[in-house]
């Protein structure tokens, strides 16, 4: 497991040297000083409202500033970043803010971090049981002994960096069944393969292993099929899981073959290091246009695709094609910026499951224990498996997923390691005999757990996981409502909702992470864990990240921060940095706790009076 070693601020505080020109302020008695004193603007501001700052040509004099004045430039830049969230955010924050209760993050100093003592664990600031807390130990115990089990990959983001300059796709494959000799089944084989593995190399040996495994995966329902006339073509893709933790991503067109009589489909798969379904998506549309006219027109479309560049996030690449009887054609794919929510329908979610049982797989993930998805159709386990594992979003699943395993690889499940998979219904008998470690098992026909841990309900923290709830049940109302934001366009639909809900839940736990990132002398980040866990007011959300930061999808989002040389983008640090805006600066002073206490006693008692 990766572990940081914490590292201390070596910067001291910058200070203000006066100008000649602020001589004035010092002369005179002390109430000419104090009617010069600057007002304090309350909160800190982004770049973008020091620009709108320097618009609303401020008086330069210090004397002709008053409040009003500042007043009214707050308001402006309050109502300008109310106007950066989009009004759909605005509703699902107000629901957690009510949930969450006065207690939040207050932005500390490292030093007030190492100085102090922060907030302890076993204080009595919360009710909490004897159970509840053996409870926590026991699961912090649990995800600790199961990740030492569990290999230490690298993540995601990472190795993508490294293919950024290679080609668009590793291997195009074509799968179709093949009868079994003196039986009336059928096998899955390989009948065409793009580009032919020549070279005996070890990279070449990895690849033939891959490619045995291929022909399960796109006809994982193999032994169920018979010739058949008429055939809609079905998408839908699957993910091998090397040794090392690379990933690779397979995009699947099962369609029947043009012809007249019964007829077995063949499947044309597409293997790529590039997630991005809609592109792939794309692609097969073509490979479905030209195999209808001759399966002789698809290799040579495929040829060409292959010399294409890797795209860039947000840049298109242009193929040339020759089709007869259209003649030259241009074909532009574009990679989206934020692929996150390409092949991702949150809609299927939630007609196979109910908000709670949601939550509750959702909190077995971000544990990484052993979920198992079973469903009647390919589809169904595909789009779930997919959706489920968005939902964790800025964070990446960095175990062993399989959205559809074939029957013939079903020993999978006895793996001790975490992992999710999902298997269409004919293998559930084969399933409940197999051996499976302590492991989630949901029913998505009929929204039920088929086996549990019990605890499930109680992984989260307690006002989130409220918060998180009504949001889900209240989604069709949220969407609904009233916007005057064209940003809104992007969210107002069930996709983006569900997105932001989640986002949500990541901020109010993990959004401050980026204050605890410190930069050593040499330009080197180190995270501070304990500073990160313990700056949390809320004692439920420190026991929660306690085990949740023994994971290995926080490691590698903390890694890969560390490792970045200039600021991580996306939709989740832009929510982190509005909720960075509505802290408090500091946290107040023991004493001035204790005054402000007493001043509200004494209110109480006058009122009472």
């Amino acid at each position: 497991m990766w572990s940081p070693q914490d590292r201390k601020y070596n910067n001291p505080p910058t200070q203000l040297s006066l100008k000649p020109g602020s001589q004035s302020l010092r002369s005179g008695n002390w109430s000419e000083r104090k009617s010069h004193r600057l007002p304090r603007l309350p909160k800190r501001h982004s770049h973008d409202d020091m620009l709108l700052l320097a618009q609303l040509s401020l008086p330069s004099s210090p004397s002709s500033l008053n409040e009003d004045s500042l007043s009214t430039t707050s308001e402006l830049l309050s109502s300008r970043r109310a106007r950066r969230v989009p009004k759909l955010v605005q509703r699902i924050n107000s629901i957690y803010n009510a949930k969450r209760g006065k207690k939040r993050l207050k932005k500390l100093s490292m030093s007030s971090v190492e100085t102090t003592s922060l907030r302890d664990d076993n204080s009595e600031s919360e009710s909490d049981s004897d159970d509840r807390f053996k409870a926590h130990t026991q699961r912090l115990v649990h995800i600790q002994s199961m990740l030492k089990r569990a290999p230490s990959y690298r993540t995601l983001e990472l190795e993508l960096l490294e293919w950024q300059e290679r080609e668009l796709f590793e291997y195009f494959v074509v799968v179709s069944l093949k009868k079994k000799p003196s039986r009336n089944t059928y096998l899955p084989e390989v009948s065409y393969q793009f580009p032919k593995l020549d070279r005996p190399t070890k990279q070449m040996r990895e690849a033939e292993e891959r490619l045995k495994a291929i022909p399960q995966f796109c006809f994982p329902d193999a032994k169920d099929w018979l010739p058949v006339s008429e055939y809609t073509s079905e998408t839908f893709s699957f993910m091998l899981t090397g040794e090392d933790g690379s990933r690779r991503f397979g995009y699947c067109r099962r369609l029947l073959p043009s012809g007249k009589g019964p007829r077995l489909p063949e499947v044309y798969c597409v293997i790529s290091r590039l997630g991005c379904f809609g592109l792939f998506s794309k692609v097969l549309d073509e490979v479905e246009r030209r195999r209808g006219i001759s399966a002789a027109l698809v290799y040579p479309f495929m040829r060409s695709l292959m010399e294409s560049p890797f795209p860039a996030p947000g840049k298109t690449i242009k193929v040339k094609t020759f089709l007869p009887g259209a003649g030259n054609e241009v074909l532009e794919l574009r990679r989206p910026m934020d692929s996150r929510l390409e092949h991702v329908d949150f809609e299927c979610l939630f007609t196979c499951l109910s908000v709670r049982q949601l939550i509750r797989i959702f909190a077995s993930l971000l544990l990484e224990r052993r979920v198992i998805f079973v469903a009647d159709k390919l589809s169904t386990l595909s789009s779930c498996s997919h959706a489920v594992v968005a939902l964790l979003y800025p964070f990446s699943w960095q175990h062993t997923f399989i959205p559809v395993l074939p029957a013939s690889m079903i020993d999978i499940v006895c793996c001790p390691t975490p992992f999710l998979v999902g298997l269409l219904s004919s293998s559930l008998p084969k399933l409940k005999e197999l051996p499976v470690e302590e492991a989630l098992m949901v029913n998505l026909g009929s929204d039920r757990f088929i086996r549990q841990m019990d605890d499930e309900d109680t992984l989260l923290p307690r006002k989130l996981q409220a918060a998180l709830e009504q949001a889900l049940e209240r989604k069709n109302e949220l969407i609904s409502q009233d916007s005057d934001s064209d940003s809104d366009d992007e969210c107002n639909t069930l996709n983006g909702l569900v997105s932001e809900v989640f986002i949500r839940f990541f901020v109010e736990t993990v959004g401050h992470y980026s204050l605890f990132l410190t930069q050593s002398e040499k330009g080197e980040r180190a995270f501070q864990r304990e500073a990160f866990r313990k700056s949390v007011a809320s004692k439920s959300i420190r026991r929660f990240l306690e085990v949740f930061m023994e994971s290995q999808m926080f490691a590698g989002f903390i890694q890969d921060r560390e490792l970045r040389k200039c600021r991580a983008k996306g939709l989740f640090e832009q929510r982190v940095e509005q909720y960075l805006e509505e802290l408090p600066d500091t946290e107040q002073s023991g004493m001035n706790k204790f005054l402000r206490g007493l001043g509200n006693k004494m209110k109480f008692l006058h009122k009472k009076n």
